[in-house]
């Protein structure tokens, strides 16, 4: 299943080979449609020449359904796929920024490389300014460091603000930019127009443009109605990915295990118990949260945990291996990293712990300290956590 990590298939210099291919067709592309000219970038502006709006609006809705058209067949899990964090306030002041610095300059800086590669001379000196201006951020960074960390929102979407489905939320975005690629054709008509003589018409003239339109609004139709995968089955698309991690039991990790991982300072550790509210009143362990089998299908109860920091681990502690194991898939096709299963859930803690004591006193047994390890032999576990960072795959532009 995509997305594919090209540096793990590849090794470092092939995968990098790859890159740069990838940037050299991008960056040839860019130049095909126009974008290392500074009047016809500036002249979208003024109405007059719409390709910029036209080509990113196509790139954009073209590789949206592409993406969301693969996640719903099941052949790309798009938990992998990055997705930049918003910091709404500072995105809306460094973009009001960036649109003054794009009208008085005529290019952004991924447009100012293209037009430096092709030796144009306003671009070179539009990049060497943009060089300069992002080291003078960078050095006075500090003096606005809470303004540029302000209003901070992980990995959420468009169709998470307005509540609708991915599919719902894309068909919508295609229409948009259909009316928007009709709007500009159009005006670039009636400029072209005004003083020729010629009738303005509200007529499409090139049949590919309404071949291409209807695909799109085609395909987005019916990626709303396959809808994208749920967890379950998500889980039957990925198996062959994970299953082999629950079959060597790879994820199952001792008591003592637990405890070191709880008494670890640098480690995020969220405990979710899975047992009924009565067994968790009767007993639980320090800083666990009770929670239900359902919970690991509600969006909202995944996301903290899809976004928990690179040393964050998760436990799931339940009566049965069949809970424990089906909250486990759940968590896995969600994009949560570094999930374990408590061995035999509580069955034999009190057993391992009763009549544990330190220096004379009796530990607390809902949160073990860490020197009670040293009352057990050094290979009374097989330490089975390995934290691992998420890697997801991204672009980017400038």
């Amino acid at each position: 299943m995509l997305p594919i990590d090209v540096i793990a298939l590849l090794g470092k210099f092939w995968g990098y080979a790859v890159f740069v291919l990838i940037g050299i067709g991008f960056g040839v592309s860019l130049e095909l449609a126009g974008f290392g000219d500074s009047r016809r970038l500036a002249a979208q502006f003024y109405l007059k020449d719409m390709t910029v709006l036209k080509t990113m609006f196509t790139g954009i809705v073209v590789a949206a359904v592409l993406i969301f058209m693969s996640s719903a067949i099941g052949i790309l899990d798009f938990s992998q796929i990055s997705v930049t964090q918003t910091f709404l306030w500072p995105g809306i002041v460094g973009g009001l920024i960036m649109g003054v610095g794009f009208i008085v300059g005529g290019y952004c800086p991924g447009t100012s490389v293209v037009s430096a590669a092709s030796l144009k001379i306003d671009g070179m000196f539009f990049l060497t300014g943009t060089i300069l201006g992002a080291g003078i951020f960078g050095e006075s960074l500090p003096a606005f460091s809470d303004f540029w960390n302000s209003s901070f929102t992980e990995r959420y979407l468009l169709s998470d603000w307005l509540g609708w489905s991915i599919g719902a939320t894309l068909f919508a975005v295609v229409l948009m930019a259909i009316m928007m690629f009709y709007g500009a054709e159009k005006t670039e008509e009636f400029f072209r127009n005004k003083n020729s003589g010629k009738k303005w018409s509200w007529k499409i003239s090139k049949r590919s443009y309404t071949a291409g339109a209807a695909a799109m609004v085609a395909a987005a139709a019916i990626i709303w109605l396959i809808g994208q995968p749920d967890p379950v089955r998500k889980w039957s698309l990925m198996e062959g990915k994970y299953g082999s991690q629950l079959a060597s039991r790879d994820v199952f990790i001792h008591p003592l295990e637990y405890v070191k991982t709880y008494n670890e300072a640098a480690i995020k550790l969220v405990t979710l118990d899975l047992r009924t509210p009565e067994e968790f009143g009767k007993f639980h362990l320090s800083g666990a949260e009770s929670v239900k089998p359902e919970d690991m299908l509600k969006p909202d109860f995944i996301a903290p945990l899809a976004q928990l920091p690179a040393q964050g681990v998760v436990v799931l502690i339940a009566d049965e291996d069949s809970v424990s194991v089906q909250a486990w898939k759940y968590l896995k096709v969600q994009g949560v990293n570094n999930v374990y299963i408590l061995e035999n859930g509580l069955r034999d803690w009190n057993k391992l712990f009763d009549g544990k004591s330190i220096s004379g006193k009796s530990i607390n047994i809902s949160s073990p300290p860490a020197e009670v390890l040293k009352l057990f032999p050094k290979d009374a576990y097989t330490p089975k956590i390995k934290i691992s960072t998420k890697k997801r795959s991204g672009g980017l532009c400038s």
